[in-house]
């Protein structure tokens, strides 16, 4: 059975040089006193909540192509956002520059967007204690340049070495040390260290007739660089070769409505476009989404659990703390098919007499938090995946997923699947090309009739774009059957 990831294989002794152990807590990223004054000037004007966000951010970048590497980048970012919240209406502003009067004049300029009305107060802030979902001992930002470029160059020789028709190699590497603080007026205070990695590589394989098809795969997380270790480039690259080979020689998909069987894995990304949004508070409050008002209702079949969880240990998409410094949850968001809750920020929560599921999340200081998700995925069932993929006819498997677009006002989805093989008579076929998904988020969910026990998260890759807004998230889910699914392709089935 072909796999949207390749098994993980334990490697070799560490050939990477010893690495330092994290030191003592830093420093705080703003005195105390600092940011008690900032939050008396966001509130000088009035307003019901205040709150500054503090961030710096290390990020190295690196690209291979062409067997080379083409750049090798190490930036900083660090600024300071502050809101300030009357009601419904938001204040927000930014600064770059440290310099207590820029902060105060950002901090001012919230106070008036917000045109609350108020006296002079204090707003003292107290430490809170943080839950540690991950633990990185040598912050990635200390690990040197060098050692991340053998990475690309190790990936580039094993996915050329796979197979004589690959052709090109593409591969990138991109890590980020990032501490946060967040402060608000309710007193509260916390900071976090985010440690995060991601390696993906790109190949090219060449066919008879010059056909061209391509694999993609990656994978890291909020790991240690020893992660790779034990997840060396090789086999990354190797995964990504074999996608691109598997392909070659792949015939039409078929149009029509066809049984689907999706591989465990990166197929959640799925389950995250087409459900996951739609069950975001902001949509909800709004009544933008085809969810909204329907909590303990059903909404899919009695076989499908949702789970939206940023307490996984190391993984992409988790967080100890929201960017409003709340503590990250596991929230049952669809229980055997009955809608039981959404994803809130602190603001969204207020507005709708609720509280926060810390879901507040924001792609940097110059951001106001939005209602995200972090790691969702589908809960295993009890049906053996060799089982559900027997029980089909004829139908379509789902191997690895590409891009896709959502309309979360109606549910209605277009997903590629860059790998995919025809299921006939309960076995896997010849693979085919231009196959799309297409349907109603609510719709496929209820469709669903089998549920795998082998559930497996994607291995570290996912990207969530928001209002412009990028952050990394995770997905995940066994096998599942989904009948009754409109597939377009290049022929009529």
């Amino acid at each position: 059975m072909p796999r949207a990831s390749a098994p993980p294989r334990r490697a070799r002794p560490s050939q990477l040089a010893p690495l330092a152990t994290r030191q003592p807590a830093p420093a705080p990223l703003l005195p105390s006193g600092l940011l008690e004054r900032l939050l008396a000037e966001a509130m000088a004007r009035g307003g019901d909540f205040a709150e500054v966000y503090v961030e710096r951010t290390s990020t190295t970048a690196v690209v291979l192509e062409e067997s080379r590497i083409r750049s090798a980048q190490v930036g900083l970012v660090q600024g300071v956002g502050v809101r300030v919240i009357a009601g419904a209406k938001v204040g927000y502003a930014y600064s770059d520059d440290w310099d207590e009067p820029a902060l105060v004049r950002a901090a001012r300029t919230a106070a008036m967007i917000a045109q609350g009305g108020g006296a002079e107060r204090a707003f003292p802030v107290h430490r809170a204690p943080v839950p540690s979902h991950y633990r990185v001992a040598t912050p990635l930002e200390d690990v040197a340049v060098a050692l991340k470029t053998k990475l690309l160059t190790r990936a580039d020789r094993a996915a050329r070495g796979f197979d004589s028709r690959i052709q090109q190699v593409n591969a990138t590497y991109v890590d980020q040390t990032r501490r946060i603080a967040v402060a608000n007026t309710n007193g509260h205070y916390c900071e976090d260290t985010q440690d995060l990695c991601r390696l993906a590589v790109h190949v090219v394989a060449l066919g008879k007739g010059n056909e061209r098809r391509t694999g993609m795969y990656g994978g890291g997380g909020r790991v240690p660089f020893t992660h790779w270790d034990l997840h060396p480039p090789e086999e990354v690259a190797r995964e990504a070769a074999r996608q691109a080979v598997a392909t070659l020689g792949a015939v039409d998909c078929a149009a029509g409505p066809q049984t689907v069987v999706l591989a465990p894995g990166w197929s959640g990304i799925l389950l995250h476009e087409a459900v996951g949004h739609g069950l975001e508070a902001d949509f909800i409050r709004k009544g933008t989404s085809l969810f909204a008002g329907k909590l303990g209702e059903k909404v899919a079949s009695e076989l499908v659990t949702v789970i939206d969880d940023g307490t996984v240990a190391s993984a992409r998409g988790s967080i100890n703390v929201d960017d409003e410094g709340t503590p990250a949850e596991r929230k049952v968001l669809i229980e055997k098919g009955v809608l039981k809750g959404y994803l809130y920020d602190s603001l969204n929560a207020k507005l709708m007499g609720q509280r926060s599921t810390g879901s507040g999340r924001r792609e940097t200081f110059k951001s106001m938090p939005l209602p995200r998700m972090t790691n969702t995925f589908l809960a295993p069932g009890d049906h053996a995946p060799e089982d559900i993929l027997g029980e089909v006819k004829r139908g379509l498997y789902c191997a690895t997923f590409g891009g896709g677009q959502v309309d979360i006002s109606n549910g209605n989805f277009v997903f590629e699947v860059s790998e995919a093989y025809q299921i006939e008579d309960g076995k896997l076929g010849r693979p085919v090309k231009n196959a799309i998904l297409v349907g109603v988020g609510p719709e496929a969910l209820k469709n669903v009739t089998r549920v795998g026990c082998d559930p497996r998260p994607d291995p570290g890759m996912g990207v969530c774009v928001k209002d412009g807004q990028m952050l990394p998230v995770g997905v995940g889910l066994p096998t599942v059957r989904i009948d009754n699914v409109t597939v377009g392709g290049t022929r009529v089935g």
